[in-house]
């Protein structure tokens, strides 16, 4: 049975001894991928850059093959180490916490902020501050001392965000998210109102309706072939995707805006926000895939069309996250209201009726 370093007095610091079982695959990465246990969260990825960093180690050799032929009773040291620092600096940038404990931090993004550090966008993201905010509360995840990224929202769309502190819950919350288990809704204000008796809707493909008035949309999205920034519908390629939409109010008579909740059955990037461009009834403020539609002024009122018309990002949000705890089991559920600018445009045009 694999034990961990605490359980030999021999073993340095930082260093995990693995025992192959009984009937081992042919293989070390999965040999070790079945017996590590599972309170080192050592995922099969990790194992295998371990493998090729020499830190496999058999009667102290170095072990860098993931193809080697391993034997019942064999033993491998794995030399784990203490998670190490990231380049990325840490940011006293504000945050509104959610929730917290010692394994993960759910936060509300605010608009504007980017998850991630990438080219253009090196400091001030999300991780630059839950870097700060966490401190030494980081376990470390994949070796580094840094927060565990498992899913994103965009730059300009607010709301709700999981983040792992430990590789643990890090692991945990991945599997949740592949299994499309997690319970992620958003709030959106779009362009006229999605209806079962449109025949135009009816008519596009991928989209159908389900019972309680539902608009399923299911499509492939990969990246569009001349724009590498935008998401395009495709269908003998990309990744599948599944959104479901549901109106909850409509401005206008007819509507020409509404506010929708929508579902995902996937996470793909943008995929709400081209999703319902496809089925007419973009975001409004959406630059990207919103186009040139306007609300008229004289469904809603000057007041509330120019703010409509005007508002300066795409009107989503994340409100409602759900998951299981990764470590403790329990049934998290959590809710964010909509920021200031998505409440005002509501108001000004639920004003009008």
């Amino acid at each position: 049975m694999p034990h961990l370093p605490s359980d030999d007095d021999d073993l340095p610091e930082g260093t995990l001894r693995v025992v192959i079982g009984e009937a081992p695959p042919d293989r070390l990465d999965k040999a070790l991928t079945r017996e590590v246990p599972e309170e080192a969260a050592l995922s099969r990825s990790r194992l295998m850059k371990m493998i090729a960093e020499g830190k496999v180690l058999r009667d102290g050799t170095a072990v860098t093959d993931p193809k080697t032929k391993v034997s019942e009773g064999e033993v491998f040291d794995l030399v784990i180490g203490q998670a190490v620092e990231v380049d990325t600096l840490p940011e006293n940038i504000p945050l509104e916490v959610i929730w917290e404990d010692a394994d993960l931090i759910v936060v509300n993004k605010a608009v504007g902020m980017v998850v991630h550090p990438a080219p253009g966008s090196y400091t001030g993201t999300l991780v630059n501050a839950l870097l700060y905010h966490c401190g030494d509360t980081l376990s470390g995840v994949g070796g580094e001392k840094r927060p565990g990224i498992v899913h994103r929202i965009d730059k300009d769309t607010s709301g709700l965000l999981v983040v792992a502190k430990s590789d643990r819950a890090h692991h945990g919350l991945a599997a949740q998210f592949e299994a499309h288990t997690v319970n992620r809704h958003y709030i959106a204000l779009v362009h006229g109102a999605p209806s079962a008796a449109d025949p135009r809707l009816r008519g596009i493909k991928g989209a159908s309706f389900e019972t309680g008035g539902i608009l399923r949309i299911a499509t492939h999205l990969a990246r569009h072939k001349t724009d590498r920034q935008r998401q395009a519908v495709v269908w003998n390629e990309g990744r599948h995707a599944i959104t479901r939409a549901r109106v909850v109010e409509e401005y206008g008579t007819p509507p020409v805006a509404s506010l929708v909740d929508c579902w995902l059955e996937t996470g793909r990037t943008h995929q709400i926000r081209v999703h319902m461009a496809h089925a007419g009834h973009g975001l409004i403020g959406d630059q990207t895939y919103g186009g040139k539609r306007k609300v008229a002024p004289k469904a809603v009122g000057e007041a509330a069309a120019d703010l409509a018309n005007g508002f300066p990002r795409q009107a989503l949000h994340a409100a409602t996250l759900g998951f299981i705890h990764p470590l403790s089991g329990e049934e998290l559920q959590f809710e964010a209201p909509l920021p200031a600018d998505m409440q005002a445009l509501v108001d000004a045009l639920r004003a009008v009726g």
